[in-house]
């Protein structure tokens, strides 16, 4: 029964983290590049609205 246990235990161990680094690359590969892309654009759309109303 102990050794069940230990086994139990290791094994949930390894899937928490293998799903919590899986998460963690998906962020940094996919949602981090499209933030940083949407932040470039509303900051070009701020400028070009500062831009309408300086002439």
């Amino acid at each position: 029964m102990k050794k069940f246990l230990s086994g139990f235990v290791v094994g949930s161990l390894i899937t928490t983290a293998a799903t919590v680094s899986l998460i963690a690359a998906v962020k940094k590969t996919v949602i981090d590049p499209i933030e940083e892309k949407e932040a470039i654009q509303d900051e070009a759309r701020r400028k070009a609205h500062r831009k309408s109303y300086a002439r």
